[in-house]
């Protein structure tokens, strides 16, 4: 192809070159963008993707929960049950590509209570895998509370799940939920 330029004289020495009505630049190809499945940022919580059973020290059923990836791989959708009917609650995770930051998404059937409805972000990566995924709750007075929750892989195939609060801005943290996840056949 040939490029047609059209050059306009300017007063004094410069000349000022501009494409002429009828030239054409080639079209840009644009980049594929890399999909979830192949990008390991979206692989952070593979560790606990399955369906689970879930139970407290003393190997009580506190309830069961299923953890699937969607999306082709770009968010991860948690299905919680509680143990005799006690409640029901499902979770989004994802990660924003664009800041590089994951976020849960966490509501209950019960979401007009303080922990009904829940917002996170991750903010801690353990050297086993884990993570730690911390939000602010709001009191029906006006307080704010810390919540966290941390799920690390354990050797033997389960996930230990703890999430805590803290009344005082982080400077002491109380148990709320401490769990295993025991993978069902």
């Amino acid at each position: 192809m040939i490029r047609r330029i059209a050059q306009v004289p300017v007063a004094g020495f410069l000349l000022i070159t501009v494409p002429s009505a009828g030239a054409q630049n080639p079209p840009s190809t644009p980049k594929k963008p890399t999909s979830c499945e192949e990008d390991a940022r979206y692989q952070t919580l593979d560790f606990w993707v399955g369906a689970w059973n879930v139970v407290d020290w003393k190997g009580r059923e506190q309830g069961t929960n299923e953890i699937v990836k969607l999306l082709k791989g770009c968010v991860i959708q948690e299905n919680w049950a509680g143990a005799g009917g006690s409640g029901e609650g499902k979770s989004w995770f994802y990660f924003n590509h664009h800041t590089g930051e994951w976020k849960q998404i966490w509501m209950t059937d019960l979401a007009t209570a303080v922990s009904g409805t829940k917002e996170k972000r991750l903010i801690a990566r353990y050297a086993d895998g884990g993570v730690r995924f911390q939000g602010t709750l709001r009191t029906p007075d006006g307080r704010s509370v810390l919540d966290r929750t941390t799920l690390r892989p354990e050797k033997d195939g389960r996930v230990r799940q703890v999430i805590e609060i803290s009344t005082d801005g982080g400077t002491t943290w109380r148990t709320t939920f401490d769990a295993f996840y025991v993978r069902r056949p």
